[in-house]
């Protein structure tokens, strides 16, 4: 592989990684709600979930999905269905509250179970498993082995993916100590739940390509 295709593939991942989508909504809203301390199972989540969407691309699932209708239709609805939860249950979220001395307790949550949360959305979304279909064969060198410059590219994403997804949850996390009024912490939460329920709205309104 060259190193022009290598740093045209980057450049693109980048740029695509850097726009908002459904999961980092989900990584600023529970960077906001819990602080850095659960960065980790938020970015382990975001970077497991491209992994199996890359993979499953990889193994010929995303050809399938973009050929099958009921295939996409049925994953399309159960992720769609996903990110709407979600959304209601961040908008009914309790708030942190400050405490006299001055520190905020904040509703707990397990790491794992964040994780979980955080892989779901970011994997169950077929439109990104048709994504990497069409995306990744425009950087192939056809000419070299297909296998490790399938598996330099997948690796060079899952790095992207992990550092965006950290950048964010960092971001977020520090405007957090900044939000100390409940009110403003409601706010907050209902309108990360409303986005959240906006991007599964428009999840079930996918199509696929070609249909």
């Amino acid at each position: 592989m060259s190193i022009e295709h290598w740093l045209a593939f980057a450049a693109a991942s980048a740029i695509l990684l850097a726009i908002p989508g459904p999961t980092i909504l989900l990584v600023i809203s529970y960077a906001l709600g819990h602080g850095r301390k659960i960065a980790g199972a938020t970015v382990a989540g975001v970077a497991l979930g491209d992994f199996t969407a890359m993979t499953a691309s990889m193994l010929g699932l995303g050809a399938l999905l973009a050929t099958s209708a009921a295939i996409f239709t049925v994953l399309k609805w159960v992720g769609a269905a996903y990110l709407v939860w979600l959304g209601i249950k961040l908008w009914r979220t309790p708030i942190a509250t400050e405490t006299t001395d001055g520190t905020m307790t904040v509703p707990t949550e397990k790491p794992l179970r964040i994780f979980l949360h955080t892989y779901v959305v970011t994997a169950l979304n077929p439109k990104s498993i048709v994504f990497f279909v069409a995306f990744l064969p425009q950087f192939l060198d056809l000419g070299r082995p297909l296998f490790s410059q399938m598996l330099i590219f997948e690796s060079t994403f899952l790095v992207l993916a992990a550092i965006n997804a950290t950048a964010y949850a960092l971001m977020a996390s520090a405007a957090r100590s900044t939000i100390r009024k409940p009110k403003v912490q409601t706010i907050v939460n209902r309108a990360g739940g409303s986005l959240l329920i906006g991007a599964g709205l428009l999840t079930a309104g996918l199509r696929r390509a070609g249909a």
